[in-house]
């Protein structure tokens, strides 16, 4: 993490000054290293990285400018919109059509209805 300031020495000084009192829990170096070569061993090779995981480090990694999740964010929106207008359109074809076919049964009861 990196701390931008426009004076660090304040911050310097009180992390020289700082000490850590508590002892370490019993064999603490140990399972730390345990734990390294379990994340060594269990790591992923980088030749099988899917596209899931290159997209979310993506969008981790871009997202958090300003820029970039607007343009995310509209886009979204624009698709969402999009689609629920395609949606709306077909239903409403779907209805005229249905409409139009009983307004057709409705003034000659014997006409054979159209079904498209």
């Amino acid at each position: 993490m990196k701390i931008e300031s426009e004076n660090p020495e304040p911050l310097r000084k009180v992390m020289r000054e700082w000490r850590v009192t508590e002892p370490l829990p019993p064999r603490f170096q140990e399972g730390v290293w345990r734990k390294i070569q379990q994340a060594e061993s269990s790591g992923t090779p980088a030749t099988t990285t899917t596209l899931w995981s290159v997209c979310k480090a993506w969008l981790a990694a871009a997202l958090p400018r300003p820029a970039v999740a607007v343009a995310y964010l509209s886009v979204l929106l624009v698709a969402g919109m999009t689609a629920g207008y395609w949606q709306a359109r077909q239903t409403t074809a779907h209805l005229d059509d249905e409409l139009g076919s009983r307004y057709v049964q409705s003034v000659d009861p014997y006409q054979k209805p159209s079904r498209i």
